[in-house]
């Protein structure tokens, strides 16, 4: 287990996901709700250190949901309740408004999952529902796939892989023999409980010998590749799985002038026209194959710069007001506060769009002295075209 775990978000440290003030267990179901305080009974009791959730989330189709609130919330037999009263469990806010049924495309709740258009509808309620608690830094989230469908498990998982952090966990609960997947069995009660074994001839067993464990199942963390539009809006997941797909594919740029816009790495993104003219100039030369070229000095305009600049803004256009300005600014010739100032507010632009998937398309300096600046791209990786506005 990690014991340095750390919410990028907040920047703030904390030792352990037990330490996060707000803890959510999220699990799907299906028709057998036992997961529920099984996960629960073996975090509680069997992990060191204890981890508690202050809440439970579950995700399930309407059939689950009817199952899970019966036997889990109801006075009788309550399974929830009586465990939290066996073991003496603080509180922790569950109820049936904790209980949320996956709906198809067209807002009716999912009796079963059948189809493909079923499978999708799922795949996008568990994305989203880990996409939003992973957006909270003072949340620690533990997530467990040992319930419902072999399918669901999959896309939450998956999920977690896309979006989450340090202090987020991933699980599967292992119940021993007899006593795994028996219909009535829910955790190991602390005095004796007996059950029958199903079948023509069934045997006693007493609950109280029941062993669970917590299979803690490692993941490989994505949320740093993605932009960060993808963690902010409502998530799908064949639209996060292909914009990340995009993102660490081989790098392609597209540069539409009149629009304004650019297509970096599968990502569009609007740029104001002095942004948009600097990285043009760079993607020009990128294009043609020249070299990497220093910047113009500080203190002493360059006007072959100042021409080269001047060219790409000419061709995006805009207000003739903006354009008169900047050749006002720039009539005795580009010098180096000027250029710098440009690289970083593109430099920052593409950062906030792209995340880590922006180094292909940033403004390189060679990294040793003399600096001399070029974009990192092949030829054939850039193109000036116009953008399709629907894709």
């Amino acid at each position: 287990m990690d014991t340095a775990a750390l919410s990028p978000d907040a920047g703030i440290a904390r030792a352990l996901p037990a330490d996060f003030p707000r803890r959510v267990l999220l699990a799907v179901t299906g028709l057998s709700p036992q997961i529920v305080t099984e996960t629960l009974y073996a975090l509680a009791l069997r992990t060191q250190p204890p981890w508690l959730p202050t809440q439970i989330r579950l995700l399930t189709t309407a059939r689950g949901a009817e199952h899970a609130r019966l036997n889990l919330l109801s006075q009788e037999p309550g399974w929830f309740h009586r465990l939290r009263a066996d073991y003496g469990l603080p509180d922790i806010r569950f109820d049936a408004e904790c209980i949320e049924v996956i709906r198809d495309g067209a807002g009716q709740p999912l009796e079963d999952i059948r189809s493909q258009a079923d499978n999708d509808a799922t795949a996008d309620a568990l994305t989203e529902a880990v996409r939003a608690l992973t957006a909270d830094p003072d949340c620690a989230l533990h997530v467990s796939i040992a319930g419902g469908r072999k399918t669901m498990g999959y896309y939450l998982g998956y999920a977690l892989s896309l979006f989450g952090r340090p202090q987020d966990r991933l699980s599967h609960v292992l119940v021993s023999p007899p006593f795994e997947s028996h219909p009535l069995f829910y955790y190991p009660s602390p005095g004796e409980r007996v059950i029958h074994t199903l079948g023509p001839s069934p045997q006693p067993l007493d609950c109280h010998q029941a062993e669970v464990t917590l299979a803690e199942i490692p993941f490989v963390r994505l949320r740093e590749g993605l932009p960060d539009a993808l963690l902010a809006g409502r998530a799908r997941f064949s639209g996060t799985v292909t914009a990340l797909n995009r993102v660490f594919g081989p790098p392609a740029l597209t540069l539409d002038l009149p629009a304004r816009r650019i297509r970096a790495g599968g990502i569009d993104l609007v740029l104001p026209p002095a942004e948009l003219a600097f990285l043009a100039l760079f993607a020009r030369r990128a294009r043609r194959g020249e070299a990497a070229v220093p910047a113009p000095p500080k203190g002493a305009p360059d006007t072959i710069w100042s021409g080269w600049y001047l060219t790409e803004r000419r061709l995006i256009g805009g207000e003739l007001a903006d354009l008169d300005a900047a050749e006002r600014a720039l009539r005795l010739g580009m010098d180096g506060d000027y250029f710098s100032q440009l690289k970083s507010k593109l430099q920052r632009r593409l950062r906030e769009a792209l995340g880590p998937a922006a180094q292909p398309y940033l403004i390189e300096d060679g990294g040793r002295r003399p600096r001399r600046y070029r974009l990192p791209l092949q030829g054939t990786q850039v193109t000036f075209a116009a953008l399709d506005r629907e894709d």
